[in-house]
């Protein structure tokens, strides 16, 4: 009792009414379903981690776990097939993509071991392969050159190890707390323009390397790598002829087994790893000639052709990478970017895969795999690593079973690194960069898709090629930030923007699509059905007949839906649209309510001298009686969207004076947006009338749904309406019975709380209960449909 008067005496202190609350049951004590909105603590206590929430939450860490304890021989041999398949490509493309990072070629393997070796145990896609991959290998490679122009002291291992470390401490935090929802802000038309410009960016730095061109800096805007490498084509060397024929021989034996396996569709599997094997096949040819050209060279700048060189065997830079406050200020302005590719490129290609091959990815778990995978990297030696679409397409096609095929792909590189070594030393340079250019060029977006863009938004469409342009024109990393950037406003725009639609009902039918073909007869039986309201939008953007007649449900009522939701950012917009079109379709309830000129309000001046208010043209228009907002698309109600409600309940009811209009809400499903709306004075009725009104407002309709057990329906206070489409059945356990069959051992229900009758589950209930109140306040209008 103490606490009570406290809390009353807190209330009055801060201006609030003692007997307002939110849970008002005092009306109702007859039993009936009250509902009760939640409550702050209730809230509080969400954010609290129970005990199956901790332990669910250490076993999605370990992911393996789940399938871990089924395996069996027939997943071992997918896995070795498919895991040897990825290792005999991942050698020869992670050395290249070392080059392209600036660094010597194992630092590619070293990537890709560590990689392969820590991703299955935090894996939830059993298709994606991380390791070394070519736009990340770029960007790093930029990377290294920027710091290196401000802190030339600092080698080039330092800082990709030390990039890699950084990193991967920020993903593996993001995925530790579930962040992983933050990818969802990055749109595919944005991953489609990364993509493609650094595709082109790398291929075109790489065509220098495949010509034996020297003299041309790479890491210029990729317009000038282009324009110079065509000024420098007569210094062609010897490279060309390995680099060139390298490069046709990858897409020829691609398209050859292609063609094989589309002839010989019983034999698709074989033809598959020998496409698969092709630049492997490639990189063992050309060492060949290499070695038949070069047999006698001991060093590698006395070769006819450069070549790769000597590159050292087993892991020769293991050790602790460096983090201190001149690493931290050299690379502070790369991280983001590093962290966005590693992203993009990543959870992109895992989320494809996982679509077509009928799985879910975890994007918090996924960031935990290629966070702990970038922390624990750099100690072997290892610079960032992410997931690679080549690859991971290759191990999906060859059959893989489970993450645990990384297992048998690390162990083929660490073959190589101890034992193939010193074969290495005559890999041509031009070949490698023909390999670089082949697995590229599937990253750049086909044109089909590009028209897809097209076809389905414009604006995306025109994002995409300003993300591939500013690639081209300036760097990788200008593209990324200009899509998601472009990609954000324009999301921020349409919800700013978004449509809202004022509806209009059509009576329906359905009946099969021969009875409305042509001028055909109308089937006697479909006649005979009793049509349905549907509620569609007024001015016909939702492509509906234009023949068919859309009707207002009622003089002085008007049904709003929100399109995307109501918000801070478009409420004044909503609203503006509200407050403009119902005070065209309607008069003031009291038309010669302001008796002299003086006493209007500027901003509704009146008719002109000498012209009475009451003319014929304003005097046919309905008052305004009630407004209905479907909420469907409605989630969360904010402050600024509740208070510009409550500013257009008040604007309206001096408009309508001394009339009330009602206001209705269809579709609320959030119990916050109705905690949200009952707060604002929404959704329960109002004290401060007589009891003829209250009776009048407590009789609407609501939804009733059956429910089991022997006591009779209470239907005091409120009318069943047994014939809307408003039951959720599984919810209520059976299905809409009438009022006769209450003694079969079930009862009527109401589906929501008595106590807020105008919340109603759908636009046609509102409707109905939005009628029978008005008619039953004493309404004027007897021509309803």
């Amino acid at each position: 009792m103490a606490a009570t008067k406290t809390s009353d005496r807190v209330k009055r202190f801060l201006g609030i009414d003692p007997d307002q609350t939110l849970n008002d049951t005092s009306f109702y004590d007859d039993g009936s379903y009250v509902e009760e909105e939640p409550s702050v603590r209730e809230a509080l206590l969400e954010l609290f981690p129970t005990i199956p929430g901790i332990l669910r939450y250490l076993h999605e860490l370990f992911p393996f776990l789940g399938w871990i304890f089924h395996y069996n021989l027939t997943w071992l041999l997918g896995d070795f097939i498919a895991g040897v398949t990825v290792g005999f490509v991942v050698v020869p493309q992670g050395m290249a993509y070392a080059l392209l990072a600036n660094l010597p070629p194992e630092y590619g393997l070293y990537t890709s071991f560590v990689g392969f070796l820590l991703y299955w145990a935090f894996a939830t896609s059993k298709d994606i392969t991380i390791g070394a991959v070519a736009v990340m290998s770029t960007i790093v490679g930029n990377i290294i050159l920027n710091v290196q122009k401000t802190n030339p002291d600092l080698s080039a291992e330092t800082i990709a190890r030390s990039l890699a470390l950084i990193s991967g401490i920020v993903l593996l935090f993001l995925g530790l707390i579930r962040a992983g929802f933050l990818v969802e802000f990055i749109p595919l038309v944005a991953i489609g323009a990364f993509m493609t410009g650094s595709a082109i960016s790398i291929a075109a730095g790489q065509v220098p390397g495949l010509m034996g061109i020297s003299g041309v800096n790479t890491r210029e805007a990729t317009y000038l790598v282009i324009i110079n490498t065509l000024k420098a084509l007569p210094r062609t060397k010897l490279d060309a002829a390995m680099g060139l024929t390298a490069l046709f021989g990858l897409y020829f034996i691609r398209w050859f087994c292609n063609f094989m396996g589309r002839k010989y569709p019983n034999r698709a599997k074989t033809w598959f790893f020998i496409s698969t094997l092709r630049m492997a096949f490639i990189v063992i040819l050309y060492i060949l000639v290499s070695w038949l050209v070069n047999r006698n060279v001991k060093k590698s700048s006395e070769a006819k052709f450069k070549i790769l060189g000597t590159v050292p065997s087993g892991f020769q830079h293991v050790g602790a990478p460096r983090l201190d406050t001149e690493i931290l200020s050299a690379l502070g302005s790369d991280i983001p970017t590093t962290i966005l590719v590693l992203l993009i490129e990543h959870i992109a290609i895992s989320k494809s895969f996982g679509r077509v091959n009928n799985y879910i990815i975890n994007p918090s778990q996924e960031l935990v795999a290629i966070g702990f995978t970038n922390v624990f990297g750099p100690f072997l030696g290892g610079y960032p690593a992410t997931g690679s679409f080549s690859r991971t397409a290759i191990k999906a096609k060859a059959g893989v079973r489970t993450p645990l095929a990384g297992i048998f792909t690390a162990v083929i590189v660490l073959l190589a690194l101890y034992a193939l070594t010193s074969v290495f030393f005559f890999i041509p340079s031009a070949g490698l960069s023909a390999i670089i250019i082949h697995a590229v060029g599937d990253l750049i977006t086909p044109p089909r898709e590009v028209y897809k863009y097209w076809q389905t938004s414009p604006l995306e469409f025109v994002i995409f090629f300003a993300g591939v342009f500013v690639s081209i024109f300036t760097s990788i990393e200008n593209g990324i930030y200009v899509t998601v950037a472009a990609s954000a406003a324009l999301l921020l725009f349409r919800v700013a923007k978004s449509p809202g639609r004022f509806l209009g009902r059509v009576h329906t039918k359905t009946v099969s699509r021969d009875s409305v073909r042509g001028n055909a007869a109308p089937n006697p039986d479909n006649l005979e059905e009793k049509s349905h309201p549907a509620f569609i939008a007024l001015d016909r953007t939702d492509l509906s007949n234009p023949e068919v007649e859309i009707k207002s449900p009622y003089p002085g009522v008007f049904i709003y839906r929100f399109g995307e939701g109501l918000n801070y950012v478009n409420s004044a917009r909503h609203l503006d649209n509200l407050t403009i079109y119902i005070f065209k379709r309607t008069r003031r309830t009291q038309l010669n309510k302001f008796e002299k000129l003086g006493d209007r309000p500027w901003n509704d001046p009146g008719p002109r001298r000498g012209k009475v208010a009451n003319s014929d043209e304003i005097a046919a228009r309905p008052t305004l009686r009630a407004v209905i907002l479907d909420f469907t698309a409605v989630n969360f109600l904010d402050v600024t969207a509740a208070q510009a409600l409550i500013d257009l309940r008040n604007q309206f009811d001096r408009y309508a004076d001394p009339d009330r209009v009602e206001w209705h809400f269809a579709g609320v499903t959030n119990r916050w947006t109705k905690r949200s709306l009952v707060a604002s004075g929404f959704g329960a009725e109002i004290r401060d009338h007589t009891a003829s009104e209250d009776k009048a407002t407590a009789d609407l309709l609501i939804g009733a749904a059956v429910a089991s057990g022997s006591r009779a329906a209470d239907t005091k206070g409120s009318e069943v309406n047994t014939k809307s489409k408003e039951v959720d059945l599984e919810a209520a356990g059976g299905e809409i019975t009438p009022a006769s069959s209450r003694g079969t051992g079930k009862r009527l229900v109401p589906l929501y709380g008595v106590n807020r009758p105008y919340f109603h589950v759908d636009v046609e209930t509102a409707v109905a209960s939005t009628i029978r109140n008005l008619e039953r306040r004493g309404s004027d209008w007897s021509g309803r449909e």
